[in-house]
């Protein structure tokens, strides 16, 4: 599976069959540069390791869908934001994680938590398939994008810390979070309203609640998937991610 494509110093195209077949089947991908996309994801391709866990075998068209998705965020940033990693793990469903922590008090917690997806520091990235193909055709109009998540995880970790900021200049950093934190603020305490006195649903993921590093990377997914709405519910958040996502951030590098 695309095992030729580490072996040329420039990535062939994706086959056109394919890529028509990806767009298709995630249609928010039709707003990006075209052509910049299927170059960056063809380059992804060439770079990365894809290993389905499980016994699940990934396929090009598995592949390509997670490339062309993966690729998003960094459509003007360049690859290099990703080079902290080599391995995508796929996994047939969901996982279920195992997760202990220590109070102030230092009383040890565990519990176990399921996953869809999941980026580490300086490691590979985890996706669950069936949560891959739930942002496709039959997610119009929904925020969720697992792929864009855990990729969003990954330059917010660029600097060892997910606090719902990418690597940037202290200035630059001030700026960022006088907006995100209290977009943050305001959409937990939506939450909390939602849950607890059965207030209207939030549209973005509730999971997005949990903390700044959440947050930053469930916005992320509204940001590359529903443009236009997250525009309109989340201006200054839109503003600060054009900032840094979009061309005008800098020039492309690949």
């Amino acid at each position: 599976m695309f095992g030729w494509l580490r072996r040329r110093r420039a990535p062939p195209e994706i086959p056109e069959p394919l890529w028509q077949a990806t767009l298709a089947a995630w249609p928010f991908l039709q707003a990006a540069d075209p052509q910049r996309l299927r170059l960056l994801a063809a380059r992804f391709l060439q770079d990365k390791e894809f290993h389905g866990a499980g016994g699940l075998q990934v396929t090009d068209a598995m592949a390509v869908a997670i490339a062309a998705q993966a690729v998003l965020p960094v459509l003007h940033l360049g690859l290099g934001w990703y080079d902290d990693f080599v391995t995508v793990v796929v996994q047939p469903d969901q996982v279920v994680a195992r997760r202990s922590q220590v109070d102030d008090s230092g009383v040890v917690h565990e519990w176990e938590e399921l996953l869809a997806g999941e980026a580490m520091d300086d490691g590979p990235v985890m996706l669950s398939w069936p949560d891959v193909q739930a942002a496709g055709t039959d997610a119009a109009g929904s925020a969720y994008n697992v792929v864009v998540h855990e990729f969003v995880h990954k330059i917010d970790l660029r600097d060892g810390a997910a606090d719902g900021c990418p690597p940037l200049p202290a200035a630059r950093r001030r700026a960022w979070l006088q907006v995100l934190q209290p977009a943050y603020e305001r959409f937990r305490e939506q939450v909390v309203i939602a849950e607890r006195f059965s207030g209207p649903a939030t549209w973005l993921d509730p999971y997005g609640a949990q903390d700044p590093g959440e947050f930053f990377a469930v916005a992320g997914e509204a940001y590359f998937v529903e443009r236009a709405r997250f525009g309109q519910e989340f201006p200054a958040l839109a503003a600060l991610f054009d900032g840094f996502f979009g061309p005008q951030a800098g020039p492309a590098r690949t």
